[in-house]
């Protein structure tokens, strides 16, 4: 590893060798069956902190996925990171002209997020929630899909921080990924909203069913992924759980979200997750109808049959179905 730092810096002048040097440092970096010895590789740290203002992208790009490699573990290794000072460089780097800086400058970011609420606000304090919001329409779907996964693990974080993506204008924008994007994007989304809606506020929550949340949440419960499937669940349940908190706090008695996701067909849905093979999931819709929607009748109508293309199941509705709607 000395040698790779002596290499670096007495030779910074010779691009071809920094290249190869950061190549080879980078991959050095790399694994995790089993990963690298954090000890070994750390002292590597400083280094990367000033290559991150190479004016060369493929320096860039491999400081970048070194960095993204030391920071993908436990949060004393991106303590470790985020302590060599390279977190606002990184952030910034978000907004590269070359996706190649952009892709592991990203993962790099998403990793540190994955941290405790400290860690994770050191991020944010770097002005990273308007790059996020950029990348949330970038025109490649990879990128998409790791700016939905990077806000989800910030939208874990406390209420504070849930504000923050709320202030940035974000949860619009993973509203309509979760309509209308590509599946693994829209897994993505559905974290950062579940994830929201499990520690947020009653005002917050109430601001993102008043964007629509819960149409696109009830459209999941009928996709192949048992795993998104129960995000979508549990999405549903924070929102009940609320709903049920308000309406004995008004004495009306009556729910008032059990009405939205019966109009977006969230009931029919949840009724024929009682016969899933997954027993959580199961188990979870027949908690729901149990306990948010009293003595429903089961409606025989409702054939569920498979989508091989969309991966999901498709309802044949015998009634009419509402204007606009569509499974």
């Amino acid at each position: 590893m000395t040698m790779f730092k002596n290499r670096l810096l007495t030779n910074s002048n010779r691009l071809t060798t920094t290249r190869n040097a950061v190549w080879a440092l980078s991959n050095l970096c790399r694994g995790k069956n089993p990963p690298p010895n954090f000890s070994k590789v750390s002292p590597c740290l400083n280094v990367l902190s000033r290559l991150l203002f190479s004016s060369d992208s493929d320096v860039l790009a491999d400081v970048c996925w070194a960095l993204s490699y030391l920071s993908d573990g436990p949060n004393d290794k991106i303590q470790a990171v985020i302590d060599s000072g390279v977190c606002r460089r990184l952030v910034e780097l978000l907004m590269h002209n070359d996706y190649k800086v952009v892709s592991p400058a990203l993962r790099a970011v998403g990793n540190i997020v994955t941290g405790d609420d400290i860690q994770t606000q050191v991020i944010l304090n770097c002005s990273a929630l308007p790059c996020l919001l950029h990348l949330l329409s970038s025109p490649k779907e990879s990128i998409r899909k790791e700016a939905c996964w990077t806000v989800s693990n910030i939208t874990a974080g406390n209420r504070a921080q849930i504000q923050s993506v709320i202030d940035a204008n974000i949860f619009p924008v993973l509203i309509e990924i979760l309509q209308k994007a590509e599946f693994r994007t829209r897994k993505e989304a559905a974290w950062a909203i579940t994830n929201a809606t499990s520690g947020g506020t009653p005002e917050q929550i109430k601001y993102l069913v008043a964007l629509g949340c819960i149409k696109p949440l009830c459209d999941l419960l009928t996709v192949m992924d048992s795993k998104i499937v129960q995000v979508a669940l549990n999405g549903l349940e924070n929102i009940l759980r609320l709903g049920e908190q308000e309406s004995k706090q008004n004495g009306m008695g009556i729910n008032p979200y059990c009405a939205l996701i019966e109009e977006a067909y969230g009931l029919d849905k949840i009724e024929f997750l009682q016969s899933h093979e997954n027993q959580e999931i199961y188990q979870k819709a027949f908690d729901l109808i149990e306990h948010y929607f009293g003595e429903e009748d089961n409606d025989p109508t409702i054939v569920p049959q498979v989508d091989e293309n969309q991966q999901q199941f498709v309802f044949q509705q015998q009634e009419a179905p509402m204007e606009g709607f569509q499974l």
